[in-house]
């Protein structure tokens, strides 16, 4: 393995009722929240008024910002920052999806920002030494944002991740009874979400000797596959949701980046997908990772192979033979989700070829664990799957 340095400094807060059972004593150390949620998902499923209930018996200034989109936007949230300033905020109690954690960072990150524009240190990558604290309540699992220090933010066809200490949340309180109300789409893109987390950490070429980190990726993919059909048919099953909630949460907690080199080609050519044309992140996973393995299939080969014994449980005898297969399966996996794999089927013509290119034309370095994923190679991947 390659050597690492790990740190989840994440207080979390797991099971039926824990918001009620221990939001109270989290907040309790605050003087002034910014309570942040989206589109008022929360207002639905009784989450919104659990919290403000408890925020309201505390000795604190709450101060309410909606409105956090999917994706979340730049703009959305620099008026955010403005509010934080404001109130002199010293909490961010993010309660929602993993684009509410997600924004939460970007926010917390350029409260305290003293150059021009906060957007510069996304840009850059540079870390932030200073941040206002975050908490965060997740009702929708997907993204692991409620464990690791990482966001994404969007403005206008720039969709970049960036990741420092200050994002890594206070504390995070997860009761998987919050997702018994969400819509089978965002179940279906939860499910998908996490499992691609895991193999983008996996299927990586670069020290491949790293046996703990492989059983534990493995271990995620089975539960994920098992749960699939019941999570998707089963209704409110709680036992189902726990492990849903569990598992998307261990799948992209940075665990299974410590001592391995992560691909994440196909999460930053979706990124930029999702920031042109709108479409849903775990659809363009979907459609992007068999396209990025057929074009990395000759140094993936031996782990495809593996993926593909330990999984799915099938074994050709023939370790290219096995690669291909399981591309195959990994993608009819999509489709038992209901989900179509190409760009075609949402719409999307060659034209996406001429529009992303210049993305990555200017990046200076490539994609992929090896980083020989160049524009050329992007172009070729979203051919090869239109």
């Amino acid at each position: 393995m390659l050597n690492f340095r790990y740190r989840n400094p994440v207080e979390m807060v797991f099971g039926a009722d824990a918001i009620t059972k221990h939001l109270k004593d989290l907040v309790a150390p605050y003087k002034s929240v910014l309570l942040l949620y989206g589109g008022g998902s929360i207002k639905k499923n009784g989450v919104y008024d659990d919290v403000v209930s408890i925020l309201g018996k505390l000795d604190c200034k709450v101060t309410e910002f909606p409105g956090i989109e999917p994706n979340p936007h730049y703009e959305t949230c620099m008026k955010a920052m403005e509010a934080v300033r404001n109130n002199n905020v010293d909490l961010i109690l993010a309660v929602g999806g993993g684009s509410v954690v997600d924004a939460s960072k970007f926010i917390a990150a350029g409260a305290h920002y003293k150059g021009a524009d906060p957007w510069d240190f996304v840009l850059s990558g540079e870390p932030q030494s200073k941040g206002v604290h975050i908490g965060a309540i997740l009702t929708l699992p997907a993204t692991g944002s409620e464990m690791n220090a990482g966001c994404v933010i969007s403005r206008g066809e720039q969709k970049l991740a960036y990741f420092s200490p200050t994002g890594f949340p206070q504390f995070s309180i997860l009761d998987p009874k919050t997702t018994y109300t969400l819509p089978e789409r965002q179940l279906r893109n939860g499910l998908m979400d996490s499992y691609i987390h895991v193999l983008e950490q996996y299927a990586t070429t670069v020290n491949p000797a790293a046996k703990v980190h492989d059983r534990k990726a493995e271990g995620l993919l089975l539960v994920l596959r098992e749960i699939a059909d019941d999570v998707m048919n089963k209704g409110n099953d709680y036992d189902t949701r726990v492990n849903l909630m569990w598992a998307a949460t261990n799948a992209l907690d940075g665990s299974l980046m410590t001592g391995v080199a992560p691909d994440w080609a196909t999460h930053l050519i979706g990124h930029t997908i999702t920031a042109i044309y709108g479409l849903d992140h775990a659809i363009t996973l979907a459609i992007i990772l068999p396209g990025v393995w057929e074009h990395q299939l000759e140094s993936k080969k031996e782990k495809l192979s593996q993926y593909l014994i330990r999984v799915f449980q099938e074994d050709t005898g023939d370790t290219m033979e096995n690669a291909k297969l399981a591309i195959k399966r990994t993608e009819e996996f999509f489709h038992s989700l209901g989900v179509k794999t190409r760009l075609g089927d949402y719409g999307i013509d060659a034209s996406i070829c001429d529009k992303m290119a210049p993305h990555y034309a200017t990046t200076g370095t490539g994609l992929g664990e090896h980083g020989n994923i160049m524009a050329d190679d992007v172009v070729a991947i979203l051919k090869s799957r239109l």
